[in-house]
């Protein structure tokens, strides 16, 4: 989703400090960027690009902006198609602003401006905040006052960052369900999406909350809370590294992220080992609030969701907890009821995910323990949850999400493990059993990297060209078919839909013919594989082209019916989603890469969705 940066400091290069900020929140995904800057005049100045940052780069090159305060912005196009003229900041004689969120009244404060003379010149929401502001200058208001009229008429969710022209030494910022962190630099003051936006500039950063305004004037902080009371906002010292993070020898952020998994992988559960015993170990006061739950409800968005969808079975099937899965979304809107002594599991990526937030807080007021696994570091998930667990998976730039994915869903494994054991599901010889089928998972991951990526590549060549495919799986590993589905989807823009193989003959086979190449998800030692290779005889009889991914018995079976064969190593089901999540992954990859699509920002998507 979008990204802000604002600086105000005392070196005259902030134009470049702008887009350094701003190449730091590529990974959020954006159509368009731009900055605004004072002159040493006191003018507003901007230059916006349509596109990459690399646009906006070479329009700096050919008309340099100077001042030592400015603001800068990354747009996911919302109000109005990916732009120059609706790119950010907008900005009027008087004011200029970056805006991350939704004005959901702008209709209205459109109109009621437009009465008062004001001309509109894109399409956008975040427009109505410069023309508000400046109504409110107009009318004799200081800034300060001006901008905080502004936000008492904004519905929606937003973090705004504002500069005033002939203020060279004031930036205002507010946040109201969008994440916006100050910034406290040697010579400068900052404002940013995110702490690793910042952390090139400095390692000292405070959180604003929801409803909380900040004005910075000089090196002095304000900051308001929504109840108009003056707030203190503790300062952290971050464990954002200031490196930048490339792609290496690799030639996507994709494929680097594949790669890094059987390392990921590893220093999560590292994390998780008893290194005396060997065995897993999750915190007890998680276990607790896991054991004596009624109910375990997971919520999640996009991938995530599937992550829940995984774990439903190992938590039910292995510490007999009744689970309950749902998209954020959707979870609050229909007022789900919620048991006392409720557990409910919120799992992001980001931790700014706003929809997984609504539903957070939704269930906080009902009264549920609120445990959240996330990847990134000081977010707002995090601060807001009771109980949290960190993946390991270290920065993922790509939008299509792979090793969050996997590492969430090996924390997930552990956490359920180690609760079976707790209840005393488990014996001993079947709990040493499962823990080492996961200190092997890095290994096996690595296997299919080294001996299946060369094959994977040329099935891609094969099926490139298909409109539509579809992915099946049985168990826990038809989860693992939606996300396979949803992966082709964001990268390579085939339709694709995974199902559960039980239900082939329910509807989706009527769309089976030899134009539709058809995924499998099916090692032999499943319990399920002999129902499986069922639906694929009648996925063959009807012409169906299978690509099969299994283990080395269940290739030697079905070697005669399919068409292709991804051939894995010999593992404990309880592990497979984790190692049969690879092979989809670089298949999506290699499809879009043949395509020749953007993959890492695939069109219309954003890694971080921080509205609803």
């Amino acid at each position: 989703m979008c990204g802000i940066v604002g600086i105000l400091g005392e070196r005259k290069d902030v134009a470049s400090l702008l887009v350094e900020g701003l190449k730091r929140l590529e990974y959020r995904g954006y159509d368009s960027a731009g900055i605004a800057t004072l002159s040493e005049d006191g003018h507003i100045e901007r230059c916006r690009a349509e596109g990459k940052l690399v646009n906006l780069d070479n329009k700096l090159k050919e008309t340099p902006l100077a001042g030592h305060i400015g603001i800068g912005h990354t747009r996911w196009a919302t109000h109005g198609a990916a732009t120059e003229d609706n790119a950010h900041p907008h900005a009027t004689e008087k004011v200029a602003v970056v805006h991350n969120g939704i004005i959901e009244n702008y209709a209205a404060l459109k109109k009621e401006l437009e009465s008062h003379g004001a001309t509109f010149t894109t399409q956008t929401d975040t427009e109505v905040i410069a023309h508000l502001v400046t109504h409110y200058l107009n009318e004799g208001h200081a800034p300060r006052k001006a901008a905080h009229m502004t936000f008492d008429r904004l519905t929606g969710a937003y973090a705004v960052a504002l500069i005033f022209a002939g203020e060279d030494d004031l930036l205002i910022g507010a946040r109201q369900g969008t994440p916006l962190a100050i910034g406290y630099g040697d010579e400068e003051m900052y404002l940013a999406s995110d702490s690793y936006a910042l952390a090139p500039l400095t390692n000292k950063i405070s959180f604003l909350e929801d409803g909380d305004r900040v004005l910075i004037k000089g090196r002095d902080i304000e900051i308001i809370d929504k109840d108009g009371a003056h707030a203190d906002r503790p300062i952290r010292v971050t464990a954002q590294s200031g490196a930048t993070t490339g792609k290496g020898a690799y030639r996507h952020f994709m494929l680097k992220e594949i790669h890094e998994q059987p390392s990921v992988i590893g220093d999560t559960l590292n994390s998780f080992i008893n290194p005396a015993t060997g065995k897993i170990h999750i915190p007890d006061n998680i276990l607790t609030a896991l054991e004596k739950t009624p109910r375990l409800t997971m919520v999640a968005c996009g991938t995530a969701f599937y992550a829940c969808m995984v774990a439903k079975y190992w938590f039910e099937q292995i510490a007999r907890v009744p689970c309950e899965i749902d998209i954020a979304s959707e979870f609050r809107y229909r007022e789900a009821p919620l048991p006392e002594d409720g557990v409910c599991l919120f799992i992001s990526q980001s931790g700014e995910t706003l929809d997984t937030l609504e539903a957070l807080r939704y269930s906080k007021q009902n009264g549920q323990t609120i445990l959240s696994v996330v990847n990134a570091i000081e977010t707002t998930i995090e601060r807001e949850s009771d109980l949290v667990m960190h993946t390991l998976a270290g920065p993922e730039i790509g939008v299509a999400s792979t090793k969050a994915f996997t590492t969430q869903i090996t924390t997930l494994a552990c956490i359920a493990l180690a609760l079976g054991v707790k209840k005393g599901l488990i014996d001993e010889a079947r709990e040493n059993q499962m823990a080492e089928a996961l200190r092997h998972a890095p290994q096996e991951v690595a296997n299919v990297l080294k001996h299946n990526e060369a094959h994977i590549q040329d099935i891609a060549r094969d099926i490139f060209e298909a409109h539509d495919m579809l992915y099946m799986g049985r168990g826990n590993l038809y989860p693992i078919a939606l996300e396979g589905a949803l992966k082709l989807k964001e990268v390579s823009y085939i339709h694709a839909e995974g199902y559960a193989a039980g239900e082939l003959k329910h509807g989706p086979i009527a769309l089976i013919d030899d134009r539709v190449p058809i995924v499998v998800l099916a090692p032999e030692n499943d319990p399920l594989f002999e129902k499986t290779e069922s639906n694929i005889q009648e996925t063959v009889t009807r012409g169906g082209q299978v690509l099969l991914i299994t283990d080395h018995k269940g290739a030697s079976r079905l070697k005669d019916l399919v068409k292709w064969t991804i051939v894995l190593g010999d593992i404990d089901p309880f592990v497979s989603p984790i190692l049969y999540s690879i092979p989809i992954q670089i298949l999506a990859y290699y499809v879009a890469v043949t395509k020749g699509t953007d993959v890492d920002q695939p069109r219309n998507l954003a890694k971080s969705v921080t509205v609803e």
